[in-house]
């Protein structure tokens, strides 16, 4: 995946990179601007990595339709190529970073409970799924990311991507909440008893703005629940 566009600058040109994960970090060469367009590169690069978030073709081009042909036609060209959107990646401040690998836990229980409050309180990503073990059981593999992605008002509650052929049984969120539990609790509640009839069950946080304009970081912390029908994947075994 595209992390973020950076640029190498000497007297005589600019040289812009894609820096990509994959997952270790490599550099893609995009585009050189030659002397007579050095100007333009903290501007192009600034657009670039904006377009990583918000996708907006003309925004981009007033700066493409500014450079070289050629180094238009490149920069086209790799984005159509190497910069698909991923959903959840990006915030308008850069790119959404695990901060905590996954760690798993054997059941739901009061730890995994309170490991979900206190990153849901500081308003860390939460992505939870559920795995069989070797021995029949089933456990939870938990990564935090850096923050919350937001979600305009009337777009669909979603920042994790649904697999391509997954077929959804059900998606819950915290938004219909009723009775005396929060959030986590009756995230993992709806997550257990989908789990009891061996269907695979995958948890993500996201902020759901009040507004369609102007929505990133307004909006309210929700949990978002998809149950699948499809078995408990198998947990992953380190060769």
């Amino acid at each position: 995946m595209i992390h973020s566009f950076i640029a190498h600058t000497s007297p005589g040109r600019s040289r812009v990179f894609a820096l990509v994960r994959r997952p270790g970090d490599e550099l893609d060469a995009v585009v050189t601007l030659g002397s007579a367009d050095l100007h333009l590169t903290e501007e192009l690069v600034s657009t670039l990595n904006s377009f990583l978030y918000d996708r907006d073709e003309k925004a981009l081009g007033r700066v493409l339709n500014r450079v070289p042909k050629a180094v238009r036609m490149a920069a086209q060209q790799y984005l159509r190529d190497k910069c698909a959107p991923v959903m959840g990646a990006f915030t308008e401040c850069g790119p959404v970073e695990a901060v905590r690998e996954a760690v798993y836990f054997g059941r739901i229980d009061d730890e995994i409970e309170d490991y979900l409050e206190g990153a849901y309180t500081i308003g860390l990503g939460v992505r939870m799924s559920n795995e069989r073990k070797s021995d029949g059981g089933v456990g939870w593999v938990v990564p935090l990311l850096s923050e919350e992605v937001s979600v305009p008002a009337s777009a669909e509650p979603r920042t994790w991507a649904v697999p391509a052929g997954a077929k959804l049984v059900k998606t819950w969120t915290s938004e219909r909440l009723t009775g005396g539990a929060g959030p986590v609790r009756s995230a993992l509640q709806v997550a257990e008893e989908a789990t009891a009839q061996g269907r695979w069950v995958r948890i993500h946080t996201l902020l759901h703005s009040r507004y369609d304009v102007d929505f990133e970081g307004r909006g309210t912390s929700e949990f978002v629940v998809d149950v699948f029908d499809a078995p408990i994947p198998l947990e992953h075994s380190e060769e």
